[in-house]
């Protein structure tokens, strides 16, 4: 657990859900957490800020620092990692997670809808990682991972929701190309995506209520994914599309009843698998 003590873990939409279990996974090793967000202050539909996903980290054991940024803005996200290198000294571990969502089909997709989801979730993931590079080729085991799908062209994945589908998609690309364009300087860059729905926020109020969430996985099965992911060696662990059970499987982990939000029941497999 010592490798991660000390090390700089920047995250984008750390406040709540897989990008705040990820935090709080590694702060449990010791890392410094970078928790940044827009949720400034307590939302009346969403918990948690990014104050109390800070505090929570710095209780679990690690360092943590909250950044009001909104991954559509180039000077935010900057000065969010800005923040971040005055504060820790570098950055080690960039982890893509900040992302929108509306399973809409295309006649029914309002544009203004559509531009944020492509803002936020491929624009995003390329400004964080464009802006983070500089400081991650200093890093010992430096690691990017995008939380977005692997990508198929089969029908079934692209004509349900094709706005959402062409923005995750987006954030894969960039998961892979920055793979192959870093692979020089040593840098991993992956993806990851769960093999179930999650128990979040986002599946609670805008997909399927507390029926899908039953039916859910925790998120901390991605957090103890992302985890192991961190601990390979970044100059060939590289280029990968993963799953979370996939990779735990890897490692060892055959029960993953513990992360069932109902032990035991029926799970739903994530609408990207």
């Amino acid at each position: 657990m010592s490798e991660f003590k000390g090390k700089t873990v920047f995250i984008t939409g750390a406040s709540r859900g897989i990008g705040k279990a990820i935090g709080l996974r590694l702060a449990q090793a010791g890392a410094n957490i970078i928790v940044t967000g827009k949720t400034d202050e307590p939302h009346p539909k969403l918990p948690g800020t990014i104050h109390s996903a800070a505090a929570e980290m710095e209780a679990a054991g690690g360092q943590a620092l909250a950044q009001v940024m909104d991954v559509r803005d180039d000077e935010s996200v900057a000065a969010a990692i800005e923040a971040a290198v005055d504060r820790f000294g570098g950055i080690d571990i960039l982890v893509n997670n900040a992302s929108a969502i509306m399973l809409a089909p295309t006649e029914h997709l309002p544009m203004k809808r559509y531009d944020l989801i492509q803002q936020i979730n491929t624009r995003g993931t390329f400004l964080s990682a464009k802006l983070c590079i500089p400081h991650l080729r200093k890093a010992d085991n430096p690691h990017i991972l995008t939380l977005s799908p692997p990508i198929s062209l089969k029908p079934e994945f692209l004509g349900p929701h094709l706005g959402y589908t062409i923005s995750k998609y987006g954030m894969s690309l960039c998961a892979l190309g920055l793979a192959a364009e870093l692979k020089k300087d040593g840098i991993a860059s992956n993806a990851l995506w769960p093999q179930t729905t999650i128990a979040t926020a986002a599946v609670n109020n805008l997909l399927g209520g507390s029926d899908l969430m039953r039916r859910s996985r925790k998120p901390e099965i991605v957090a103890d994914a992302a985890f192991y992911i961190f601990q390979q060696p970044s100059r060939s662990y590289t280029g990968l599309c993963l799953i979370d059970e996939e990779v735990l499987r890897a490692h060892g982990t055959e029960d993953f009843g513990s992360y069932s939000v109902v032990p035991g029941g029926e799970l739903q497999t994530d609408l990207f698998l």
